[in-house]
């Protein structure tokens, strides 16, 4: 590491090291909501002269119905195809022009679009944004180009990935009622299927400023920020919210199983457990778990599986925030010529070892500090702050949790990381699904 990589992790470190009272220090936010219900949290740090500013919208494939599956994820690409004042691709376009730059992602909870631009654009940027939140185009045209292009990508990162079709049928398998089951890019069936109703009325209810946070982070004064705000954003008027998602995902009864076959290299496994939400205390045992078994060369799966019986080529796992109950999924990918059940009985028998035996004190230190230095890696860009700031408002329950995520680690033993193990990791909460490299591909 760098002597000026080590300084800025230092720096970072220091907005969230434990105070005199053992309470980690805050990051300075000033909260404010506007009359149409759209909250907005601003943080000022003048160490560049740079913006970024992130939108928020509380809307996203839990939120869609079976015959709009994607319709979301759609949304993502109509956002910069033009509105009233701001028409088709002049967003990109203006905010180039400024010396800014954008992006956006889709998640089973969330649509967030992102904004990296000079403080010199920020009455600009609210101009922008304000007019792509409540003026969207509806141009049949654009919406048929984007529709084909949502397609392809669906076809790329789906139906000619291996690791994709397995993680949608998984997905699938594992959530037998609740919306988590269908993919966020959405069924080829609903892509082609979206009637221009669906569109507005989807438009309608997730982007009302009643159901979005702003946060606003870099080289600008609250001040300013809630100005422009109350100018740009306050006169939207606020809509219906999305209807509450009320299914709960029934109590899985035994363990399931999917297999895919299709052209492949090599074989492909994944292992879906049922896990809870984002905001439930079990959330950070289980992440502390996750890292336990694949985060690092000395991790548990990777020890087994990669470096001792030389069975698999790497591991890993995945455990994202989540507003309903979710999923822990690990991917194990065999090496040639390795039987992927032979993959699998190697990694169930370390799940039941560290159900049985528990972790070290050693694990669990190690697993915490993976984690923290992750979050203090994020804390030294102002886009990480925002995206920090954010995800801990809708996801946590308030922001002010991210404060209280160096503390909320420290306080956990080897016994709940145990606990959680033999909770989560049974064969009855287990989804196993195996992609088997088809006939076309051995010959």
């Amino acid at each position: 590491m760098t002597p000026a990589r080590v300084f800025l992790l230092l720096a970072a470190v220091s907005l969230l090291v434990p105070s005199g009272s053992g309470r980690a220090q805050e990051l300075a936010v000033s909260e404010h909501t506007l009359a149409n219900g759209l909250k907005i949290l601003i943080h000022e740090d003048h160490d560049v002269p740079n913006v970024a500013m992130y939108f928020f919208y509380r809307v996203g494939s839990r939120n869609e119905r079976p015959g709009i599956t994607g319709i979301s994820h759609f949304f993502e690409h109509m956002m910069f195809n033009g509105a009233k004042k701001y028409g088709p691709r002049q967003f990109d376009i203006v905010m180039e022009k400024n010396g800014g730059n954008n992006n956006a992602y889709t998640s089973n909870d969330i649509t967030a679009y992102t904004d990296w631009f000079p403080g010199s654009a920020l009455e600009l940027m609210f101009d922008m944004e304000s007019d792509r939140m409540q003026n969207l185009q509806f141009d049949p045209k654009i919406i048929e180009s984007e529709r084909g292009v949502v397609a392809n990508e669906r076809r790329f990162v789906v139906d000619n990935s291996n690791e994709g079709a397995l993680d949608e049928q998984l997905s699938a398998a594992v959530f037998t009622a609740h919306p988590y089951g269908w993919p966020v890019i959405g069924w080829a069936s609903d892509i082609q299927a979206w009637t221009m109703e669906d569109l507005k009325n989807h438009y309608r209810m997730g982007y009302a400023p009643n159901n979005c946070t702003v946060v606003v982070t870099g080289d600008v004064s609250p001040d300013k920020v809630r100005a422009l705000a109350k100018k740009y954003l306050e006169p939207i008027p606020r809509q219906d919210p999305p209807p509450k998602v009320r299914t709960v995902e029934p109590e899985q009864m035994g363990e399931r199983r999917v297999i895919v076959r299709k052209p492949a290299q090599l074989p492909l496994l994944m292992a879906g457990f049922h896990a809870p939400a984002t905001q439930h205390e079990d959330y950070y045992p289980v992440m502390i778990l996750g890292s336990v078994l694949t985060d690092g060369r000395s991790s548990r799966l990777y020890r087994r599986l990669v470096d001792r019986d030389q069975l698999a080529l790497s591991v890993d796992h995945s455990y994202y925030y989540a507003l309903d109950p979710t999923v822990l999924t690990f991917t194990l990918r065999p090496r040639s010529g390795v039987d992927p059940g032979d993959v699998e009985e190697a990694f169930l028998e370390e799940l039941a070892r560290v159900a049985e035996e528990g972790v070290t004190g050693r694990e669990l230190e190690k697993a915490k500090n993976i984690q923290l230095v992750d979050l203090y890696d994020d804390l030294q860009t102002i886009a990480g702050k925002a995206n920090l700031l954010g995800r801990a408002e809708i996801f946590r329950g308030g922001y002010r949790k991210l404060f209280t995520m160096r503390e909320d680690l420290e306080k956990l033993t080897r016994e709940d990381i145990q606990r959680v193990a033999k909770k989560y990791l049974g064969e009855r909460n287990r989804t196993v699904a195996t992609l088997i490299p088809g006939e076309e591909d051995a010959q």
